[in-house]
């Protein structure tokens, strides 16, 4: 986090792009933290309802994030789990990437579904920039 940077300083953003309802996209931008998490939970749980075979994160705009967002992360995969969606993860910062591999979240979104797709490979990281 940039000095001086108080956590949760800038709003959570958030579109929703239904535009392949096999794959919808939630693009995520801004703090995702405490105050914030929970109108992205409640997007996703919209989304997950309709049982579509990939939910896509976006988190290009992301700016920050804290563990109750990294916990909307986790109840995704779990809920997508449940329900035969797989959890794709696109443009992620290399802060989040961070995270994700430290918490073990990686690994929970590289497991393949448990329901009747049985696809893998969920988190795709950003491709490299020079």
């Amino acid at each position: 986090m940039p000095h001086g940077r108080k956590p949760e300083a800038t709003p959570l953003t958030m579109s929703v792009d239904r535009s392949d309802p096999d794959a919808p996209v939630i693009s995520v931008g801004g703090d995702l933290a405490f105050t914030t998490a929970a109108p992205l939970r409640a997007e996703v749980d919209r989304a997950l309802a309709q049982r579509p075979p990939v939910l896509v994160l976006d988190f290009a705009g992301l700016l920050f994030i804290d563990s109750t967002g990294l916990s909307v992360i986790v109840h995704a995969w779990r809920e997508g789990q449940h329900g035969g969606t797989l959890i794709r993860l696109r443009s992620t910062p290399r802060f989040l990437d961070t995270i994700l591999d430290m918490t073990g979240v990686t690994g929970l979104l590289t497991r393949p579904l448990t329901g009747e797709r049985g696809e893998s490979g969920a988190y795709e990281r950003p491709a490299a920039s020079a």
